[in-house]
């Protein structure tokens, strides 16, 4: 059966549907088994076996396979067992990291499985008569659906009815132009998709109108399904600080083989076997590459996505996070992002009274009759649950329902009592709404709507006085609605705006506020100290917008209010001379909204905005960090976004800036302190090499340091608490790279550090002891420990003693354990399988206060201020 060619009462039939009622729950489980979830099929996904494979791609991952095959070679020549210890824990390592990488891959497609499931769409569907929503994959055939302006078309579906009926369906079409829709169209059997008038398509949108739909297909049923799977499609690139650090791999591993080729040539020149030669090339590659880097940094960010969850941010893509670090620029909504999003009703005004009424739960009866009208002439309603109020629709329509409803009238009620026959939707170009209903045998055309559209067309009433009435609540920055109605004698088959809109008597205005959210107030002030501009963008008059703007701080003395039409006439480079001047945008359009965008980012900032509308999207897209709204988003804007505010709220964006910064600020502090090691370690073999033609460490050792001794205080490191004093820095500019303020030039001289107390502890551990393992020993413990040491230095660029040495919990750990572990080979007998001996404990005490050293030259360092806190 096509659904577009059949009558909607046929459709309905064959799909064993009923238009009023819905299916039941037992037909509804019953179909979702038979047809499966409403959801496109995903791409076939790698097996663990070639995930295993891909990770052996990593130029720094082949070096240290060729270390291991060389000193396999080694250990084959020399003919003793224990030399096939090192090539197999090199081996052992690789595999190691290998199975690591495949465990965080598998992880993060746990997360995007979640994430997907968190921004799944959902659905307003009528199950056993009543009103739900519902995850729209548990859509099915025959299911009814409520569709209006905003709402992604969760599947394909035959209209039942339908009001002014626009739909965007460019994915499917490439119409550029909205597709209008009517549920009463004959559509031919053969008529294209984008002919079939009377349809409407999964994935496309409702951009105008309401519609009431039946669920002609569901999954890969649907045309959409046929055509391609929208999520598959999705490229996932590496983030800009991923992408860094492979660069930084590759210079690394090119770094590693330049050393050993000089290497080779010295030890040549000065006639030292070749074996010994290859051993000491191996000991470089090892000490070159931060095995464990990639890994650390990935588990980093993924902590901090994690932790940014439990704050109400949803990271929809990881550059996000480093993008939020470097936000200048927030263009926040007002709507329920700076306001609570919870239209409250607190005044009504009557036609022919002197002063309003406060709304309570028992207002005089002609307030009450006023909220009735009111009431008839919305689409929101307000669903109890208990003590629980779920608002579906616009929030000024639940706002007049909800006071309604306090006052002993509930909306289901009034719809029984006095039923809707006709109505004419809201739309921006006229700014009212029509219903024809019903009352006391009349037929009443109810009018609500703006006033200033309103007054024209009422010839009853005292509008003079509505008007001062109007403006005196408009400066007390609530927003108004008035009322009118008339009697008509018979209803209209396809009423219009000129016959039912005029001619009009005035009954009355009703006032209600968004109250500014109680955190709001001090979020802007953190943005102030942040160095980050807020802006009020709103579709609000620009009265009302002035007045919650400069209650909440944002709107300061010198700064600017305009309106769209305003900007409309602005020039471009007429906008970029205004724009550091204006702070509140009002009645603005979705294409104001980019131009405000473009004009900051003219000015090279980075701009955050915030959009819960299908119309936000293009400005989402725009900005640097598109921000949706996770309330009252609609899906269109979520998919559009970096990231949804889970609660909808202005201080959850300044938080998770501060939670950005944090996270960038401590990867920086994880790179630091493993490129530091890295550094001290090429030096101290290197050096060792051209001075004495001997090996300190030997590559089992650098490889126990690297990624067993230093890859716990590296997480833990990453797991830092943000610095309370992260927000009052500076934005950090777009284009800066990991090693800025001196991080690069700092890190190459702890290296020399590390390196120097090294070289220091191997010449005295060979010296005293008389034997190379001597040397090789006290090298070991030194670079080993003074890892530790420094994970604690790297905690923050003020002093420990300022923020306490031992309040990250879980890097005390890690250094207990990566002591332990150390101690593990320095004091039993696993230490002899690494080439250590035991050492003089004269040895041991010298060795300890070498350790120290880089703890009082880096308090000595921030203290004269050659590590300077960046401000």
């Amino acid at each position: 059966m096509s659904p577009h060619n059949n009558s909607r009462t046929d459709v309905l039939e064959a799909l064993g549907s009923n238009m009023e009622k819905g299916l039941s729950a037992e037909k509804a489980a019953q179909l979702l088994k038979e047809f499966g979830p409403n959801k496109l099929n995903e791409k076939k996904k790698k097996t663990m076996l070639q995930r295993f494979m891909d990770q052996f791609k990593d130029v720094m991952i082949l070096i240290l396979i060729a270390a291991a095959v060389i000193s396999f070679v080694i250990a084959c020549v020399e003919g003793e067992p224990k030399e096939f210890f090192e090539p197999i824990l090199i081996l052992l390592i690789v595999i190691l990291n290998a199975v690591m990488g495949v465990m965080q891959e598998s992880k993060a497609e746990k997360a995007l499985d979640a994430l997907k499931s968190l921004s799944a769409p959902h659905a307003r569907v009528l199950r056993d008569g009543e009103e739900k929503v519902i995850d729209a994959s548990e859509l099915v055939p025959g299911d009814i659906i409520r569709l209006e302006a905003g709402d992604f078309i969760p599947a394909d579906a035959r209209l039942l009815h339908s009001v002014s009926l626009k739909s965007e369906e460019s994915a499917l079409t490439g119409e550029s132009v909205p597709s209008e829709k009517d549920a009463a169209a004959d559509v031919a059997e053969k008529a294209p998709l984008g002919d079939r008038n009377n349809m409407v398509f999964s994935g496309c949108s409702i951009t105008y109108g309401t519609a009431t739909a039946v669920v002609t297909a569901t999954g890969m049923d649907t045309e959409m399904g046929k055509i391609a799977n929208l999520l598959d499609n999705e490229e996932e690139g590496q983030t800009p600080l991923q992408q860094k650090l492979a660069q930084l791999g590759k210079y690394l591993g090119i770094v590693a083989l330049g050393a050993c080729g000089i290497i080779f040539v010295v030890g040549l020149a000065n006639g030292i076997e070749v074996m010994e030669i290859f051993m000491t090339a191996v000991s470089l590659a090892v000490s070159a590459i931060p095995e464990g880097l990639p890994a650390i940094v990935t588990i980093v960010l993924s902590i901090g996505v994690q932790r940014m969850v439990k704050r109400n941010t949803l990271i929809r893509r990881l550059p996000a996070v480093e993008t939020l670090g470097s936000a200048s620029i927030i263009c926040s909504d007002k709507t329920g992002t700076l306001t609570q999003n919870r239209m409250t009703l607190v005044k009504a005004y009557l036609d022919g009274m002197d002063e309003t009424e406060d709304i309570t739960t028992c207002n005089s009866d002609a307030v009450k009759n006023l909220l009735t009208h009111g009431t008839l002439c919305c689409d929101g309603s307000v669903v109890f649950h208990g003590s629980e109020e779920t608002h579906i629709g616009d929030p000024t329509e639940t706002a007049i329902v909800l006071a309604a409803h306090k006052n002993g009238m509930p909306k289901d009620d009034l719809n029984k009592k006095y039923p809707r026959l006709a109505e004419i939707p809201f739309d921006s170009d006229r700014k009212l709404m029509s219903t024809v209903n019903h009352i006391d045998g009349k037929n009443i055309v109810i009018v609500k709507g703006a006033v200033d559209m309103m007054v024209s067309r009422c010839v009853a009433g005292n509008m003079e006085k509505a008007k001062q009435i109007n403006e005196f609540m408009s400066r007390n920055a609530l927003r108004v609605l008035a009322v009118a109605y008339k009697e008509i004698d018979t209803v209209p088959e396809n009423p219009t705006s000129e016959e039912l809109e005029n001619g009009l008597t005035f009954m009355g205005l009703v006032g209600m506020i968004d109250p500014p959210r109680p955190e709001a107030k001090a979020a802007v002030a953190v943005c102030r100290r942040a160095g980050i501009k807020p802006v009020m963008i709103t579709g609000d008059h620009v009265v009302t917008a002035s007045a919650i703007a400069k209650e909440l701080g944002i709107l300061e003395e010198g700064d600017n209010a305009i309106t769209g039409a305003e900007l409309d006439a602005m020039t471009d480079s007429e906008l970029d001379k205004e724009v550091e001047n204006i702070s509140v945008y009002a009645r603005v359009s979705p294409e104001n909204k980019i131009r405000i965008v473009k004009a900051w980012q003219r000015k090279n900032q980075v701009v955050s905005m915030t959009g819960d509308g299908v119309n936000d999207a293009p400005a989402l897209k725009a900005a640097d960090i598109g921000c949706a709204m996770g309330i009252t988003g609609t899906d269109v804007a979520k998919g559009a976004a970096d990231m949804t505010l889970t609660d909808d709220n202005f201080a959850t964006i300044v938080e998770a800036v501060r939670e950005g910064r944090g996270i960038y600020a401590n990867i920086r502090k994880v790179v630091g302190f493993l490129l530091g090691t890295n550094i001290g370690e090429v030096i101290t073999v290197f050096a060792a090499m051209l001075l004495w033609h001997k090996t300190p460490l030997l590559s089992m050792q650098l490889l126990w340091i690297n990624l067993v001794t230093d890859s716990l205080p590296a997480i833990a490191l990453g797991m830092e608490a943000v610095e309370s004093d992260v927000i009052d820095r500076k934005p950090k500019p777009k284009n800066e790279g990991i090693f800025a303020h001196g991080l690069g030039i700092r890190v190459v001289l702890q290296g020399c550090m590390f390196a120097a107390l090294t070289l220091i502890g191997f010449l005295l551990g060979e010296r005293i002891t008389g034997e190379l393992a001597g040397g090789q020993t006290m090298a070991f413990m030194i670079l080993a420990l003074s890892q530790v040491v420094q994970a604690f230095n790297m905690r923050s660029e003020h002093s420990l003693f300022k923020i306490g040495v031992f309040t990250n919990r879980t890097l005390n750990l890690a250094a207990l354990a990566s002591t332990l572990l150390v101690f593990l080979l320095l004091f039993t007998p696993v230490g002899t399988i690494f080439g250590l001996m035991t050492l003089p404990v004269h040895l041991y005490v010298i060795g300890f206060g070498l350790i120290l050293v880089p703890f009082v030259v880096m308090e000595i360092s921030k203290a004269i201020g050659l590590i300077r806190h960046r401000h």
